[in-house]
């Protein structure tokens, strides 16, 4: 058997020199996704998973807006909390939010307790159904996708923003989307598999579904 092109293992150090580690378990991930068991599952399992339900994207645009100016394990360790406050994520329920529930939302402590937030997720929710008259939110989210995009070589090469994120951000903006911008909407191209980010010799991402468990706060009848 020739096994000159044969894959060879992954030299840690050269490995390391990249912004990435290996895992006591052999996966390879950039530093971000090494640093916290929770991220660690996000990046296995979910993290450039392409998304396109309604509920999945709309949920992926309230995580990335509620992120801002925080991590992204503060956001996941309060993940279940926010999809049970938030229906899942369901737009029509959502956007029949009043001022009662932002006032709800703020005393819930296992959520990100910013009323301008809060009050963008509701926003956006209609802003969702209004979509819908024209191709939903999955169409106009994923028509923004590049045709062309290769993987950063390194972790350091990959960028915050791009032309398209620029674009779709300002055409979220103008359908009636708040508390987005350009880096928000490439953080969300990664996350819902619109580009692929995963850095050279990062490893790929799994094919099992993740599994949470239950939410933090009880979910109130509306």
């Amino acid at each position: 058997m020739n096994t000159s092109n044969a894959l060879k293992p992954l030299n840690t150090s050269a490995v390391l020199t990249k912004g990435l580690v290996v895992g006591e378990d052999g996966r390879v991930r950039p530093e971000w996704a090494a640093k916290d068991p929770l991220l660690k599952e996000y990046y296995d399992y979910e993290w450039g998973k392409p998304v396109h339900t309604e509920s999945g994207l709309l949920e992926r645009l309230s995580l990335e807006a509620f992120q801002s100016g925080l991590s992204w394990a503060t956001v996941l360790r309060k993940r279940d909390a926010f999809r049970t406050e938030f229906y899942d994520f369901d737009a029509d329920t959502v956007a029949r939010f009043t001022e009662g529930d932002v006032v709800r939302l703020l005393g819930c402590s296992g959520i990100i307790r910013n009323r301008r937030k809060i009050e963008a997720v509701i926003t956006n929710a209609r802003a969702t159904i209004a979509l819908r008259e024209t191709g939903g939110l999955d169409a106009f989210i994923w028509g923004f996708a590049p045709k062309d995009h290769q993987p950063p070589a390194t972790l350091s090469d990959t960028p915050t923003v791009s032309n398209d994120s620029k674009a779709l951000a300002k055409a979220l903006k103008k359908a009636g989307f708040t508390f987005i911008g350009p880096t928000t909407c490439y953080a969300l191209s990664q996350a819902i598999g619109m580009i692929d980010d995963r850095p050279v010799g990062a490893s790929k991402l799994l094919d099992d579904d993740l599994h949470k468990g239950v939410a933090a706060c009880q979910r109130p009848q509306l």
